[in-house]
C-alpha cells in the first residue's frame, strides 16, 4: 500500500516544569530556578558536556505542518500537491490538545512523515507527550512490516528524517538545517532561531513561535523536494512544478500570513515553465 499524504512537520517547546519539579524534588513554583536546575542536571549526567534537555523533559508549545497529496505521474514519478501549510490548535490550545490533535490527524490519513531531525527529536518527544496525556497511537506502530513502518529507521518512504537522508545515517557530518539552507540557497532562519524560543514565550511572543515554526516546516519542505529530485523520485518537471506551487501558495496566503510574504522576500525563486 502507497502512502497517500506527505506530511511535512515541526514542533516547538520549552522546558518541562512539572516533570523537573517531579525528578529534582523542587518545592519553589519559580519557573527560572527550576530551569536553571534542570540544566545543571544535564550538565551534570553529562560531565558538563551537554546542557541541552532530553526528550522527555521537552513541553511542546507549537506544532506546524506542510501537509500535500502524493501524486504518482504516468511514468511512477512523484508530485506533491499542497493542502495546507499551518500550525496545530490556537494560541490557547495546551500541550495535550496539540499532542491529541497531530496524533488524531495522522490517523486519519495514510501519510508518509517528512522531519529534519524528526527522529530523534521531535517524533520521541511527542510519543512521550502523548504517554503523558494518555493519546492512543497504535497506527504509528501497527502499519507496515518488519522492514517497511515508521519506526524503522532506515524506512525513509515512511518517515524521511532529512538529517538522516542528506548524511546517509551518520556516513558523512549532520549538518544543520540552515547550513544545508545556505548552501542550497534557501532563506533558512528568518530573524529566529530555536534558542530564542523559551525568551519569546516568556515574553508572550506565541504566535511569532508558531509563525517561525512554519516558515522551518517550509524549508523542510523545499530541502525534502531537493533530496527527492536528487534521488530520481521527483522528475526535472515534477521538481519544478512542486517549487512553483509552493511559491503560489504562499502568495496567495501571504495577505493574511505575513511571515509568508516576508518568506517569499528572502527566496530567491525562479519560476520554471
Amino acid at each position: 500500500m502507497q502512502h497517500q499524504n506527505l506530511f511535512v512537520f515541526d514542533i516547538e517547546t520549552i522546558p518541562d516544569i512539572k516533570t523537573a519539579k517531579n525528578l529534582l524534588h523542587i518545592e519553589s513554583d519559580e519557573t527560572n530556578e527550576i530551569r536553571s536546575k534542570l540544566t545543571k542536571y544535564h550538565l551534570d549526567i553529562t560531565d558538563q558536556k551537554n546542557s541541552f534537555l532530553r526528550q522527555i523533559f521537552h513541553q511542546i508549545i507549537a506544532i506546524s505542518f506542510v501537509e500535500a497529496e502524493i501524486v504518482r505521474d504516468s511514468h511512477g514519478q512523484e508530485y506533491y500537491r499542497i493542502i495546507d501549510i499551518r500550525s496545530g490548535g490556537d494560541l490557547s490550545s495546551l500541550e495535550a490538545d496539540l499532542t491529541k490533535g497531530f496524533f488524531q490527524h495522522l490517523k486519519k490519513k495514510f501519510s508518509r512523515l517528512v522531519s529534519f531531525n524528526g527522529k530523534n527529536f521531535d517524533l520521541p518527544v511527542l510519543k512521550y507527550s502523548a504517554m503523558k496525556h494518555e493519546v492512543e497511537a497504535g497506527w504509528l506502530y501497527k502499519s507496515g512490516d518488519k522492514w517497511n513502518n515508521y519506526n524503522q529507521k532506515f524506512s525513509l518512504d515512511w518517515h524521511c528524517d532529512l538529517a538522516d537522508a542528506f548524511s546517509d545515517f551518520g556516513a558523512s557530518a549532520r549538518l544543520k538545517m540552515n547550513e544545508l539552507c545556505c548552501a542550497f540557497n534557501l532563506p533558512g532562519k528568518i530573524g529566529v532561531d530555536g534558542s530564542q524560543v523559551m525568551d519569546m514565550y516568556d515574553a508572550g511572543r506565541l504566535q511569532e513561535i508558531r509563525n517561525y515554526c512554519e516558515t522551518d516546516v517550509i524549508n523542510t519542505y523545499l530541502l525534502y523536494l531537493i533530496y527527492q529530485h536528487h534521488n530520481g523520485t521527483l522528475s526535472k518537471e515534477n521538481f519544478a512544478k512542486c517549487k512553483n506551487d509552493l511559491h503560489e501558495f504562499l502568495e496567495n496566503k501571504s495577505s493574511e500570513k505575513e511571515h509568508f510574504l516576508e518568506y517569499l522576500q528572502h527566496w530567491d525563486f525562479k519560476s520554471s515553465e
